[in-house]
């Protein structure tokens, strides 16, 4: 059946919000405190604006001070989230549909469709969503997506005021609110290199950069000088050397490769090895890595979809997963722009294997309809798992059994409740797993002689 394109938007919009709605359910969690709750530069415009110079991601920043003092609530910072990926959600459908129309596939509306609607209701994405301070992806995703979709008009079309003004600007929104927009020339690049030339014309793949490697450059330069990422750096590179954190990283892209199956395992503080020289595990997980870059070198002139899907998917990964080392080697957010280079190539295979087999098709869409329910119900599940602390970190240390933080996290959040037998059995196991761990230490210490006080 063909759907028309308003039809297409409307029922990605709907899709969405369906499988979100349960999300504003959700409480602060973990870092929300850090960056929201206990944040005065976030609980005014005044503050904010007192502090700008000193900030980083100043955007992000002023977005929740609006939400703060809009008295809307948990609900409005919610919202915000929800609208983000909605609009990132339809901005993958017309980005698909250009590139798929441009690649000679027969179905290219269907393609870009199936592709939206994996990047939509894929659980993978709830980190970026449902986690408030995930907003950091999300909201950078919407600018970087929308740069990129007015660059692309404006090149294709020959609109200055798109390609030199509306995306660089955007370019510059995505920037202030997280640094790995950074990407956003390359990505440029990798675009009008897979594309199909047109009546024997060659295409530049610098066609109208100009000025976005010119912003390059020049936030380059400002991020080199700012103190705040100086410390960070510092902070970094005091955590584990580049070496050690590109052999980790092996580990950490396999992590997240996992998750676009295991769909039941999402963990938000994932227990990820770091590895330090080549070794069997380190061999055996740099195998399929390995593996895709080969596949887009040898897809690049015949399939040039699944060239730019892997290289996409490499390419947003460079900032937060290769030589600048985090506290940790890979949190699930990082998939939430990623993935849509994966999708995109899921999505064009199921095509072209519907198209492939008139006989099958009804088969082929029973299955795709099986599968997007499947991934749904999953959103919706792990959308549950934040509508407390507790709940968030029993479930987290399901799948980190042998992470001390996470049981010293789920404590605090017992301790929070009035729980107090079970803070310190928690507090306790955290130290078991972790000896040097010290505010674990701290907090049984301090469990201890409150259960004796009451005793």
């Amino acid at each position: 059946m063909i759907l028309r394109s308003w039809l297409r938007v409307f029922i990605l919009c709907l899709a969405v919000v369906v499988v979100y709605i349960n999300s504003f359910h959700g409480v602060f969690q973990f870092d929300d405190y850090k960056m929201i709750v206990n944040y005065a530069r976030a609980h005014s415009i005044a503050s904010w604006l007192y502090y700008f110079s000193h900030n980083i991601r100043p955007l992000l920043k002023l977005t929740y001070a609006f939400n703060w003092i809009s008295g809307l609530g948990l609900f409005g910072f919610h919202l915000v989230n929800l609208a983000a990926h909605v609009i990132n959600t339809i901005l993958i459908y017309h980005l698909s549909l250009r590139f798929l129309s441009r690649n000679g596939l027969q179905s290219p509306s269907s393609g870009a469709f199936l592709a939206a609607l994996l990047f939509g209701l894929h659980p993978v994405q709830t980190e970026a969503v449902t986690y408030i301070c995930g907003r950091s992806v999300s909201l950078m995703s919407m600018f970087y997506l929308g740069s990129m979709l007015a660059y692309i008009k404006g090149t294709e079309a020959d609109r200055d005021f798109y390609t030199y003004l509306l995306s660089p600007l955007l370019f510059i929104l995505a920037f202030l609110t997280r640094e790995t927009a950074l990407t956003l020339p390359p990505a440029l690049i990798l675009w009008n290199a897979c594309r199909i030339k047109k009546e024997g014309k060659s295409i530049c793949v610098f066609k109208g950069q100009a000025v976005h490697w010119g912003l390059l450059v020049l936030i380059s330069g400002t991020v080199l000088v700012h103190y705040k990422y100086e410390q960070l750096l510092r902070f970094s590179y005091g955590l584990r050397g580049i070496g050690e954190n590109l052999f980790s990283q092996f580990n950490g892209v396999g992590y997240l490769l996992s998750r676009l199956i295991m769909v039941n395992g999402l963990n938000i503080d994932p227990d990820i090895r770091a590895f330090s020289s080549w070794t069997v595990p380190v061999i055996i997980k740099a195998v399929l890595p390995a593996g895709m870059a080969i596949t887009a070198l040898i897809t690049f002139k015949g399939r040039r979809w699944i060239s730019f899907g892997i290289l996409w998917f490499f390419l947003q990964l460079i900032p937060t997963n290769s030589i600048i080392p985090r506290l940790d080697i890979a949190n699930e957010r990082h998939m939430y722009l990623p993935s849509w280079g994966l999708f995109l190539i899921i999505a064009v295979g199921m095509e072209k294997l519907m198209t492939s087999s008139r006989e099958r098709q009804k088969g082929f869409h029973a299955g795709i309809i099986a599968l997007l329910i499947i991934m749904g119900y999953y959103t919706w599940s792990r959308n549950k798992d934040y509508r407390s602390e507790v709940s968030l970190w029993e479930a987290t240390v399901l799948q980190s059994l042998g992470k001390a933080r996470c049981y010293n996290n789920l404590g605090f959040a017992y301790e929070l409740e009035g729980r107090y037998q079970e803070a310190r059995n928690a507090y306790e196991q955290a130290f078991i797993l972790d000896p040097d761990f010290v505010l674990a230490k701290n907090n049984l210490d301090k469990m201890e002689s409150l259960m004796e006080g009451k005793e």
